[in-house]
């Protein structure tokens, strides 16, 4: 593949339609939008009166705008704004838009001094940063609908029900919390800024959303930077080319044999398993995070929305290979597990992300297969329909039932009016514009990306290789981060459509089988279970960013650190027999991310001893009274 001297290279070539994918918590749900007329845009009143609120020179202001921009239903919503003026002499305002739907930009981007602040000032330097909360989220109104937030399992039909059962909570309002608004009000803060042109830099629905505002408001776009890209011009209710593009995914996954030790096809394990258990569902015993058993079921349509998590997950991506491969062989319990610890790490406060906004959002924009004022009770009929018209191949290698993972059964008794709400005319401005996606991106794979660079004249698009969704902020090669500055400065040399030089590694090593019971008590053997035990610990602990407790896969447990950056086991075990205690410190990010720590081994398949684990992989210690060494 040709090199670039600038670290960019040519890339494959991709083709394909696009799709558009955005993710709540556990529930894959796709949104869309039609090319229509924006309704009147109400502006904020004018001027914004900003005052400082966190520390570091932030300020903080709240923009009133209409809740119905015709005028026809009375009320107003308050948006949080927060301004970082730019470091130095200023070069523009760049608008920070959060994905979800049901992210408050404010909130996720946080411009108080920290790793975030930093990374934006480098990605835009000179730049003032604004970020809002969109209607909904955040401080701007905020949508909760409790049932909804915190179930993270169940059928269809049952989350069908909860959409339902949450926009009767939102009430009438619910009509106005479409991307056509969220757009609005975007300009809205323009406006009351004082701000003629902006920038705007989106991340997963946060592309689309500034999409959106490119169509109904071309003439203030300065330029455009879309992370993880989202068309407008989508999308499937049924996440067609999703399911299309999965098994080239993850494939990709494991490119450079990584999965090699668990499974030589990754993605045929997944299309093989899927089919198989829609058809005759797996069950069986867990450790749930309370240490106590329960019984865990999954079907085909679990499994894919589990493994579209693994993009922002690199336990579950480290774990994923061979716990589906232990499946296919009828050991159903290492898979069982990490769904479980999925779900648990799946639940989000409404603050962080709110499921209700997500919900009305997706519910407006949706292009499902009924008109808008179609009742209800007569929406399974057209899903039916349209589902029994799909060509052959239309959702990948997967059988009909994955239709089941788009939004058309999640809004299908979401009161009328559903769908088809309407974006600005357009057409797009033609304004610098780049496009980062992730090569490990299952969700807004990168085939959206190009059918949305296409339409750009001076559109440029940056694949980074092994990183899954929200590029920026998962590339710890610094490569795309580097090409936006490099963009914004003018310094960029690269092809327009480019690759990143280096395929980042994933940040937990993929694991390889799951180790069964010792056959014998051997120094070779304990230290081989003990690896392994110590491989998987590792991926646990990257479940979850904040404090938890995971069971291992035949007990004990693994409790993180407050400050993240530590993790406990307590006869901690993996391996039938073979009980590992001990702290293990993370030391670096890698990747692979490593770590260092002292072990106590014990259990009736193990040698007993205590062993050293250095960040270099090596193993040190006795076993047995024996010493010993090797690596993991």
């Amino acid at each position: 593949m040709l090199q670039f001297l600038n670290g960019y290279r040519a890339p494959k070539g991709y083709t394909g339609a696009a799709t558009l994918a955005c993710l709540v918590g556990r529930r894959l749900l796709l949104v869309a939008v039609a090319m229509a007329f924006f309704a009147a845009a109400g502006q904020a009143r004018a001027g914004i009166a900003l005052t400082p609120c966190k520390t570091g020179g932030v300020e903080c202001g709240t923009v009133d705008v209409p809740l119905d921009r015709s005028g026809a239903t009375p009320g107003t919503i308050g948006l949080h704004v927060e301004v970082l003026p730019a470091a130095g002499t200023a070069r523009g305002v760049m608008f920070l838009i959060a994905g979800g739907p049901g992210q408050g930009s404010a909130g996720s981007f946080d411009l108080g001094p920290g790793f975030n602040r930093d990374l934006m000032r480098f990605m835009f330097p000179n730049y003032t940063l604004v970020a809002f909360d969109n209607r909904g989220t955040g401080q701007s109104g905020l949508i909760d609908c409790p049932a909804l937030q915190n179930t993270v399992k169940g059928t269809v039909e049952q989350f069908a029900a909860l959409a339902a059962t949450c926009a009767a909570i939102i009430g009438p309002r619910r009509v106005f919390y479409s991307t056509r608004d969220h757009a609005d009000d975007i300009d809205a803060v323009r406006a009351s800024l004082g701000v003629d042109k902006i920038g705007l830099y989106g991340v997963s629905y946060g592309t689309k959303l500034s999409l959106a505002y490119a169509l109904g408001y071309p003439t203030h776009v300065e330029r455009l930077a879309l992370d993880s890209v989202v068309p407008v011009t989508l999308p499937d209710p049924f996440d067609r080319n999703v399911l299309q593009e999965m098994p080239s995914t993850l494939s990709n996954f494991c490119a450079g044999g990584i999965c090699k030790a668990a499974t030589k096809d990754f993605a045929g394990d997944v299309v093989k398993l899927a089919n198989r258990i829609e058809a005759k569902p797996i069950q069986g015993k867990v450790i749930g995070t309370n240490g106590k058993a329960k019984t865990m079921s999954m079907n085909g349509e679990e499994l894919l929305t589990m493994m579209v998590d693994a993009d922002l997950g690199p336990g579950l991506a480290a774990e994923a290979p061979a716990a589906v491969h232990a499946a296919l062989a009828g050991n159903v319990r290492p898979l069982l597990r990490i769904y479980d610890l999925d779900l648990v790490t799946s639940k989000f406060p409404s603050e962080d992300l709110s499921f209700g906004l997500n919900a009305a959002t997706n519910c407006a924009d949706g292009r499902f297969p009924w008109s808008p004022g179609t009742p209800p009770s007569a929406r399974r009929a057209a899903i039916d329909s349209a589902v029994a018209s799909l060509p052959a191949g239309a959702l990948g290698p997967f059988g009909s039932w994955a239709a089941k993972m788009g939004t058309a059964y999640f809004c299908e008794q979401w009161p009328s009016p559903a769908g088809n709400t309407p974006l600005g005319p357009g057409p797009l401005p033609n304004v610098p514009m780049i496009a980062l996606n992730g090569g490990f991106d299952l969700r807004t794979p990168v085939v959206n990306a190009v059918a949305v660079v296409n339409q750009f004249p001076q559109g440029k698009l940056l694949v980074v290789p092994g990183v899954g969704h929200s590029v920026t902020g998962a590339d710890v090669s610094f490569c795309s981060q580097n090409y936006v500055r490099q963009w914004i400065l003018g310094t960029l040399n690269a092809p327009d459509r480019a690759e990143c030089a280096n395929r980042v590694q994933p940040l937990s090593k993929v694991l390889g089988a799951f180790p069964r019971r010792p056959g014998r008590r051997t120094v070779a053997e304990t230290l081989s279970s003990v690896g392994k035990t110590l491989r998987e610990a590792e991926a646990t602990f990257w479940f979850a960013s904040d404090v938890f407790t995971a069971r291992g896969l035949y007990g004990g447990k693994l409790v993180t650190s407050k400050d993240g950056r530590a993790f406990t086991l307590t006869r901690y075990s993996v391996a039938p027999g073979v009980l590992v205690t001990g702290k293990v410190t993370f030391i670096d990010i890698g990747p692979p991310s490593t770590f260092r720590g002292t072990l106590r081994i014990s259990g009736s398949a193990a040698l007993a001893g205590t062993l050293k684990i250095a960040k270099t992989g090596k193993v040190t210690g006795t076993l047995a009274g024996r010493r010993v060494s090797g690596r993991y």
